[in-house]
């Protein structure tokens, strides 16, 4: 499917990031990816591009109650997954309007849509990437160049697994499909985004959440 596609994804030594590699590898495409997250954050890590797509994965928490959450935890997050995916997106999109094609995939997640208790900052950032993502639409839209988000509810890997089994049992319970998502009903859907098939389609956030927020 991507045969001659130079492809990135940042957070993509491990989880969700990892199987977004394979899968991009499975199909053909050159594949690389940035390991640690905290590298996104400088901007000077990224420079003279030349990726036609882009999945911006990398992520991070830190959770505390609002009022109790220090500086280092609302920065650290915020710096990660919205300052993080603004640095790469911007990074990107010279190359892309060069050649007059690119697909730039931004993961938020459905806590950016209907806030969480304890986690203000990883919603912020979530929910900042949303927003990001329609204006960088907008603005590329005519240089053949896509942007979408995928908002995920809880997948079976990487943040989710880090709950105490009990939780993860609560929150099932509040899914209608009553399970958390596979990491190929992720990976299925990140590579529909990033094919000549969703030419037509840029500016949009795909949830993937089982139902949990419609």
């Amino acid at each position: 499917m991507f045969p001659e596609k130079r492809v990135l994804v940042t957070g993509g030594s491990r989880g969700l990031g990892w199987e977004i590699v394979q899968a991009f590898k499975e199909q053909g495409a050159e594949v690389h990816y940035i390991d640690h997250n905290t590298d996104v954050r400088n901007p000077y890590n990224f420079q003279n591009f030349s990726y036609d797509i882009v999945v911006n994965n990398a992520g991070s928490f830190s959770d505390a109650i609002t009022h109790n959450m220090d500086d280092e935890s609302w920065n650290s997050v915020i710096e990660t997954n919205l300052l993080g995916t603004f640095n790469v997106t911007r990074a990107a999109l010279p190359y892309m309007r060069e050649v007059g094609w690119g697909r730039i995939i931004n993961i938020s997640s459905v806590q950016g849509q209907t806030g969480v208790v304890g986690a203000s900052n990883y919603a912020a950032a979530k929910a900042g990437i949303i927003g990001f993502t329609k204006s960088v639409a907008k603005e590329n839209a005519r240089k053949g160049i896509t942007v979408n988000a995928v908002a995920l509810g809880f997948i079976d890997t990487g943040m989710f697994l880090r709950l105490s089994k009990e939780l993860q049992d609560s929150i099932i319970q509040q899914i209608p499909m009553k399970r958390a998502g596979r990491p190929d009903e992720v990976t299925s859907v990140i590579l529909f985004l990033a094919s000549y098939s969703a030419s037509y389609i840029t500016g949009q956030t795909i949830n993937i959440n089982g139902g949990y927020y419609v």
